[in-house]
């Protein structure tokens, strides 16, 4: 049987570090000796107790079926599948970004204005103020981004 450090009366929450080595190991189907191997390596990093001990969230075991999978379904290196686990977190930081800053135009749309900023050609972003205009330095290729009134 595995057991949990975890005491709520709901379950825990998907990156809640509650899963002792043996228990994580039982769970994704892998040896403890392999899941050190994977921290070692830095494939998956377990939370630390205060003590040391590892443990690992249901986030970690759901990583670690994939690192298993893609290990011996698509015959993908641990180096390989580190960097792709990499280039994923990358990606879900990204796309976090964009939400953010989709959130933020909302809000700066939802107060009004009518121009938000302008975008230069080498990528400078200059906020403006409503009826503020763009200083006319090659304004041809440059990005205006307006919103309609009314």
């Amino acid at each position: 049987m595995v057991r949990s450090s975890w005491r709520g009366t709901s379950p825990p929450p998907g990156d809640a570090p509650i899963y002792a080595i043996s228990a994580a190991a039982q769970l994704a189907g892998i040896h403890a000796q392999t899941l050190r191997q994977y921290d070692r390596l830095g494939i998956v990093t377990p939370s630390r107790t205060s003590g040391g001990g590892r443990r690992y969230s249901m986030h970690d075991l759901d990583v670690l079926r994939e690192v298993q999978r893609l290990s011996q379904e698509e015959g993908v290196s641990l180096a390989g599948i580190r960097r792709i686990l990499e280039l994923e977190d990358q990606i879900e930081a990204l796309r976090s970004r964009v939400r953010e800053l989709s959130d933020e135009l909302a809000r700066e749309r939802s107060k009004g204005m009518g121009r938000v900023f302008a975008a230069a050609p080498d990528g400078q972003i200059t906020p403006l103020r409503p009826g503020e205009r763009v200083t006319p330095v090659r304004t041809e290729r440059a990005l205006v981004v307006w919103r309609k009134r009314g």
